[in-house]
């Protein structure tokens, strides 16, 4: 393999560019652990670009009120370090943003990763030179960076969806978006607060807040069906059972559907006797968990309209008893499927009951402007003292937008993507050689840190593979990515997902074109597809052993 960079180098052409083996975009999960494997392992010169002021990615910009993971934390970390997981002892089945923070904190600290990360930075674009085979990179500082290898985890849930309601500037209040959360939380004492939006953030923020605040007023547009996550300390049998078996533990992971860590069923729920079948809804109601009410009940939620009926009754069963108020209750009822990623929050419905919660149908009554005191809809003005948007993400391409893209032949990542996201296996977009897309469009829909070690792994792979076999480009075919978008499309088409308006397929956005953006047959099989790539020494792309434009 040839030898790394030793430093930072300057071209002959322009000493402003430094050149780099392989540069790195964001610093949460995906960032941090590609930064480590480039530059720990394989002894890359690696420069790592991160537009906060510290490492975490979604979980330094998330730190509104409420905001913890809805995956259990025995998954929803790094796997390849046994004596990390050890040594990190979390607190909670569901930890809260700053615990997570400060996970990713120390684990920057113990592979000394802040060294090679420029915090408070914004690469614009990114532009494939043809003659030379590397990405130049320009920052919003104006500095130039020459790499050969461009990997951006850049976040699947990190590019906020803002909405622009008329007259929104003149509001004489605070105004704050989950997803961009002030460092100095605002005092919410005794204030009339407005929540705008009831997605998982929207959730979580309007239970934190409302024992809080003085009055609290949501506006709903859509209603959501949301299962208790029954919040609590690890269970120390299930530690005991991983540390007895970590590498089996970590098997089963990967195996799985959705890699989150626990027991998926093999039982569907067609056919059931319904009394039988809300016998196992109501023993995970207790239990607790989003996906797990969705995998962990039956193998058929997603796919069967019958099963996925019997689940939609039982929530909605199950809000006609926690809230007595019928008016109330009618408004958090949805009558949709129950096919989008499922949320969990510990006392969402019963928070409607108390006297100082209001919940508005933002539905049926659209908000028509924000004014100097409130917002106003058809029905009248709502005095606030505070506005909070929690009305999500752009997600899946809503980062990757954000830089202006250009390919070889001048391929406009935008552009080509405009109706949709093309690429192949989750990873790489033809016409944009050696760069790599972790937890991209058209990936596994599953847990994301161990998807975003096994991506890293196999981007780690194929550089290796292309020193030792002194290849200087590598991306997709046009037909080898046609084909993955097809199969994407006709596994989804198989499910009930694609039948929901959800951030899932872009349907949240104004203006953004629905369609499929993942890969739903599970984390087990995407592995095998990864494999297959590697078996094949990589049939379906196109490899160059000189710069794809040299002559």
């Amino acid at each position: 393999m040839p030898a790394a960079t030793e430093s930072l180098r300057s071209t002959s052409e322009d000493s402003a560019i430094v050149e780099l083996d392989a540069a790195v975009i964001g610093a949460g999960f995906a960032g941090l652990y590609a930064l480590h494997k480039l530059r720990n392992d394989l002894h890359l010169n690696v420069q790592s670009f991160e537009n906060g002021s510290d490492v975490g990615g979604t979980w330094f910009w998330n730190r509104y009120p409420g905001a913890r993971s809805d995956t259990e934390v025995t998954a929803y970390c790094y796997s390849f370090d046994r004596e990390l997981f050890s040594e990190w002892r979390w607190s909670q089945r569901y930890p809260r943003q700053k615990e997570i923070w400060s996970y990713l904190s120390m684990f920057a600290d113990r592979y000394d990763l802040r060294r090679s990360i420029v915090f408070d930075t914004t690469v614009e674009s990114a532009t494939f030179d043809e003659h030379t085979g590397r990405w130049l990179l320009v920052t919003d500082t104006g500095q130039r960076y020459s790499a050969q290898f461009l990997i951006e985890g850049v976040g699947l849930l990190s590019s906020t969806n803002v909405p622009n309601f008329p007259g929104q500037e003149n509001f004489r209040g605070e105004i704050h978006h989950t997803a961009r959360w002030p460092e100095q939380d605002p005092d919410f004492r005794g204030k009339r607060v407005g929540v705008v939006g009831t997605g998982s953030s929207g959730a979580q923020v309007i239970t934190e807040v409302a024992p809080e605040c003085g009055h609290l007023t949501v506006f709903q547009r859509t209603p959501q069906y949301i299962v208790p996550a029954q919040h609590g300390p690890l269970d120390p049998h299930l530690l005991a059972r991983i540390d007895s078996d970590y590498d089996g533990y970590w098997r089963s992971v990967l195996a799985s559907v959705t890699a989150f860590g626990f027991d998926e069923s093999d039982v569907p729920g067609a056919g059931m006797p319904d009394a039988e079948r809300d016998a196992i809804f109501e023993q995970q109601w207790n239990s607790g968990g989003g996906f797990q009410f969705m995998f962990a009940t039956f193998n058929d939620i997603g796919t069967s309209r019958e099963a996925n009926n019997a689940a939609c009754d039982f929530i909605r069963r199950k809000i006609a008893q926690i809230v007595p108020d019928p008016e109330t209750a009618a408004k958090l009822t949805p009558h949709d499927l129950y096919a989008k990623r499922p949320i969990c929050c510990d006392n969402y419905y019963e928070t409607f009951n108390r006297a100082n919660v209001s919940l508005v149908d933002a539905n049926a009554h659209p908000i028509l402007e924000i004014t100097e005191k409130g917002v106003r809809t058809d029905e009248g003005e709502y005095e606030l003292d505070i506005i909070v948007f929690a009305t999500g993400f752009d997600a899946v391409t809503g980062n990757f937008f954000k830089i202006d893209h250009r390919g070889r032949n001048g391929v406009e990542l935008r552009q080509k993507w405009v109706d949709r996201p093309r690429v192949h296996l989750g990873l790489m977009s033809a016409d944009f050689p050696n760069l790599f897309m972790i937890f991209g469009p058209m990936g596994p829909f599953t847990n994301q840190p161990p998807a975003h070690e096994v991506q890293v792994n196999w981007v780690a792979d194929v550089i290796a593979y292309m020193r030792e076999q002194g290849l200087e480009a590598i991306e997709p075919e046009h037909e080898a990515e046609d084909q993955w978008l097809a199969m994407c499309d006709e596994i989804a088409y198989q499910t009930l997902f694609p039948e929901t308006d959800s951030w899932i397929n872009g349907a949240n956005v104004p203006g953004k074109p629905k369609a499929v953006m993942f890969y739903m047959a599970g984390m087990g099989a995407y592995m095998e597809h990864l494999q297959a790539a590697v078996d094949s020494k990589y049939a379906g792309f196109r490899t160059d052993r000189t710069p794809v434009g040299a002559s």
